[in-house]
């Protein structure tokens, strides 16, 4: 095809143009291409598309020194490294069974460019260990989804079996047992029981992780309902019934989580060692030796040591009215002496066959204005309501929950 030019101004400028044009693209062709490349962030924050990713499990007694000269790193660098750690994560934290990703980069010689130590019950909290330059250490987590879950079961032998079955995390029977530890006897639960509850829980990059509050629950136990709302608007009380009376008690129902009873209170019992009727004034949890033994309430301890009969035993008065005791220890916690003041729930002891016993149990001794009483047939007291200034906000709380909870089935 042919152009044909009719004016010699009109040619001039096409032909700048075109030249202009040619320039233009020479120009860019000589310049060296500007590839952007978005680097998107691994699990832990860290931009490592171009580095070698080798983890690490944490053997019994290894060292950093172990781990990390297979790198090579030298003694100087891992002792730079332990000096900055000391304030974040001491390597004395290290332990068996976590994980030390390590990220490397490669260039006729490996370089270690940065280290995550992960935990083996914790995949939301890391420490990284930047090595780029002079070291930095510092604590991260990762983000958490909290998603709310419904559940509910009858009793069969235990708690603990009943949501196994259900494959509903160990942790939501613990946290059922703390917060029902005043109201419920847990190791007299009946194939007639029930429970509803409804919780948080937890993922970390979609998988679940753990459970988080839980936000109400119905325990049907003892031909009673037994309400806990969550509600965070009163100091230091965090569940209340549907009446808004705290669930906290006095005293707990038990001095274990775990356990069962293996000798109840009576007035007349044949004694296991003396081979003779005698009164047991007392109630026995057998349990694992090494199980930790708590205080069923706050206050001081007046008696630590050990006599014949008791083996190793604590005896702590709560006030003018209450004394507990605790029997057949295979040792007494640390720190836990005459004089000593204790904080409901805090571990005192541990379970053992010291004394006259036949096998691992404490023996839970119960005193009221003088006279050893069955703590389990005492009634205690609430530690108070929602306060008047509150009250109508948790009513709109209970409302909502108790609600969710009777669409459940039981």
């Amino acid at each position: 095809m042919t152009t044909k030019i009719h004016s010699p101004k009109i040619s001039l400028l096409i032909l700048i143009t075109i030249l202009s044009l040619l320039n233009l693209s020479c120009s860019k062709k000589d310049e060296p291409a500007q590839i952007k490349k978005n680097i998107k962030p691994n699990q832990f924050g860290l931009s490592a598309d171009n580095l070698i990713e080798v983890n690490d499990t944490i053997d019994s007694n290894q060292t950093l020194s172990d781990l990390l000269f297979p790198h090579q790193v030298s003694s100087k660098r891992i002792n730079e490294i332990e000096k900055a750690a000391v304030r974040v994560f001491p390597l004395r934290n290290f332990r068996a069974g976590d994980q030390l990703h390590i990220y490397a980069s490669w260039d006729s010689v490996e370089t270690v460019k940065y280290m995550v130590y992960t935990f083996r019950n914790d995949p939301v909290n890391y420490v990284v260990f930047d090595l780029r330059d002079s070291v930095k250490v510092y604590k991260k987590s990762k983000s958490v989804e909290i998603n709310e879950v419904a559940v509910s079961g009858k009793i069969k032998n235990s708690l603990f079996e009943t949501l196994q079955e259900k494959n509903i995390p160990d942790a939501l029977s613990e946290r059922l047992e703390d917060i029902y530890a005043w109201q419920i006897d847990f190791f007299k639960l009946q194939p007639t029981d029930s429970f509803k509850v409804i919780y948080e829980q937890l993922s970390v990059e979609g998988v679940p992780s753990g459970v988080g509050k839980i936000l109400s629950s119905n325990f049907y136990s003892g031909k009673e309902d037994h309400y806990a709302i969550y509600f965070d608007r009163e100091k230091g009380e965090q569940y209340f019934d549907d009446k808004g009376n705290s669930l906290k008690r006095l005293f707990l129902k038990a001095p274990l989580k775990f356990s069962r009873i293996s000798s109840k209170f009576s007035l007349s019992r044949y004694h296991p060692v003396l081979h003779r009727v005698k009164a047991h004034l007392g109630t026995d949890y057998a349990a694992p030796e090494g199980t930790p033994i708590m205080t069923v309430g706050s206050g001081t301890v007046v008696e630590a040591g050990y006599s014949g009969g008791n083996g190793n035993y604590v005896k702590v008065k709560h006030n003018a009215t209450y004394t507990t005791q605790y029997l057949h220890m295979s040792h007494i916690a640390k720190g836990i002496r005459r004089g000593a003041f204790v904080t409901q729930g805090q571990i005192i002891g541990y379970v053992g066959s010291t004394g006259l016993a036949t096998g691992p149990h404490v023996c839970f001794r119960f005193w009221k204005n003088g006279k050893q009483v069955n703590p389990l047939k005492e009634k205690y007291q609430s530690s108070g309501p929602v306060s008047k200034k509150n009250r109508d906000e948790f009513e709109s709380v209970k409302k909502l929950w108790l609600e969710k909870l009777s669409l459940m089935k039981g």
